[in-house]
């Protein structure tokens, strides 16, 4: 279950069932609960159940004390770090323009040996650069934030183990809070960004490290680290306008939409993981967040909602789920925008559907002809 505890749409489905108190009930039994709660406590509602609950937080106090130094100690840390409001004050710390660092590399430790590689090509070159080698000890949340405070750019390693990582998902939250500058780089062969990861890095340029040789894809990564920074409310993007020079034109930077899969023409085959890369893809990243555990069908019932149901009537109550879920107001653009593809996807299934008819009748009609032909011969 600890690996479906990352997944949002299980996440959100414990949240509507309630079935937290039972997990809590767990921990002390099986200490391995405790790093299932910390998984769920990214869900905005989860976080809610989570805090209501006096003895589960009597005891993470107990055990952030007692284990300081511990395995469990490092996840009882991360639950409250995602429970408690106080790392939120810190992002009102205006930045400093005088930053330690130049970059921090954000990666899991499965990846440690090419982290060291390009930690050592970077400082050649001159960049100071953050790195935990040796993992963090005692309060690692608040030592992260301060990491990523003086830092000015968070190299994102995307591979399948960062977005598993509890402690991954909460270091890139935090520099996108905070909106540092992030620049992701892919790790792993035929990996495509998915869940809180695609989120995050669904509207910035990426470096492929898995194409290349790695002299090749540095020079990439120096391009990009040196383009320049535009940012846009709270996502940043990246603009090169080098790209067309970068050693045999678009060597490794790729949009981040080219690594979006087809989908297909018919929306109620499309699973939650479709809508989330349908959704990013189309720049809807507040709808991203708030339909995180809908599929095709569903989306299709939400825009019956959205064309039968008065309009202010529906709009209050996404405007509740928006806020319930993002903290965000709801995006009146993004939701006219949202209403506008699905009719699209519905006009081409329907389109389809036409299509098909009218090729089964011809079909039917050039059988019938051949055999009447035969009955004649």
């Amino acid at each position: 279950f600890l690996s479906l505890a990352k997944n949002d749409a299980i996440q959100q489905k414990v949240a509507d069932t309630k079935k937290v108190s039972f997990l809590i009930e767990m921990c002390d039994q099986y200490p391995i609960v405790y790093d299932i709660l910390w998984a769920l406590s990214f869900n905005h509602d989860i976080q809610q159940q989570l805090r209501s609950n006096q003895k589960l937080m009597l005891r993470l106090a107990h055990l952030k004390q007692e284990l300081h130094h511990e395995p469990m100690g490092k996840i009882t840390y991360g639950i409250l770090w995602n429970l408690k409001s106080t790392h939120e004050d810190r992002e009102l710390i205006e930045k400093d323009d005088q930053t330690m660092f130049d970059i921090m590399i954000s990666y899991s430790h499965k990846d440690k040996i090419f982290c060291k590689q390009l930690y050592d090509e970077l400082i050649k070159i001159g960049y100071r650069v953050w790195i935990d080698f040796d993992q963090i000890h005692g309060n690692v949340m608040d030592a992260m934030a301060q990491a990523i405070e003086q830092s000015n750019t968070i190299l994102i390693c995307m591979s399948e183990q960062y977005r598993k990582s509890n402690y991954c998902r909460a270091e890139a939250n935090y520099a996108f809070r905070r909106r540092n500058r992030i620049v992701p780089i892919l790790l792993q062969e035929h990996y495509q960004p998915d869940g809180w990861l695609l989120f995050l890095v669904g509207q910035l340029l990426y470096v492929d490290f898995t194409k290349y040789e790695f002299s090749q894809s540095m020079e990439v990564l120096i391009k990009e680290l040196k383009a320049p920074v535009l940012q846009d409310y709270n996502l940043q993007r990246r603009e090169s306008k080098d790209e067309t020079n970068i050693i045999s034109s678009n060597l490794s930077i790729q949009q981040s939409r080219s690594i979006l899969p087809v989908l297909s023409d018919n929306i109620l085959d499309w699973t939650p993981t479709d809508i989330q890369h349908w959704l990013i893809g189309h720049n809807l990243v507040q709808m991203s967040r708030i339909l995180s555990d809908y599929d095709g069908s569903s989306l299709i019932n939400l825009n019956k909602y959205l064309t039968n149901v008065e309009s202010q009537q529906i709009f209050k109550l996404l405007q509740e789920d928006s806020l319930r879920r993002t903290n965000q107001s709801l995006s009146l653009v993004e939701l006219a925008r949202l209403q506008s593809l699905v009719d699209q996807q519905q006009q081409i299934l329907e389109t389809k559907s036409s299509e098909k008819k009218i090729k089964k009748k011809i079909s039917s009609r050039n059988k019938s002809s051949s055999c009447n032909f035969c009955q004649i011969v």
